[in-house]
Parts: C-alpha cells; sequence; structure tokens
C-alpha cells in the first residue's frame, strides 16, 4: 500500500500537512489550501521504505 505524505514549505520550514492512502486527494491539494504555503512538496512510501519524491506546486 502506498502512503502519501504531504508537505507544505513557507521558506523556512516544512510540515506535514496530509498523511494518507487516497492517491487522488493527495495530488489535488494546492498551496493556497494552505496558510502560509509556498510550495508543496510529495513524499511516496511503500512496505516503510520512500519510493518517490517531488514537488507538487
Amino acid at each position: 500500500m502506498k502512503i502519501y505524505v504531504i508537505l507544505s514549505f513557507n521558506g523556512e520550514s516544512m510540515d506535514n500537512v496530509y498523511v494518507g492512502t487516497d492517491e487522488e486527494k493527495a495530488l489535488a491539494f494546492k498551496p493556497e489550501d494552505f496558510e502560509d504555503c509556498d510550495a508543496l512538496f510529495v513524499e511516496i512510501w511503500e512496505d516503510g521504505e520512500k519510493t518517490d519524491d517531488y514537488r507538487l506546486q
């Protein structure tokens, strides 16, 4: 099972804003959905290992 971790970046720090298995929901987030967010990043985890990461927006 894949787990999607969405990270909000504001220039100084990163915060987890979503952790879950719903790919459609995870990839639909936009920076404007969160306060003080400059960019969003996704990490994809499977079987306890990070398999991918990239910038969403």
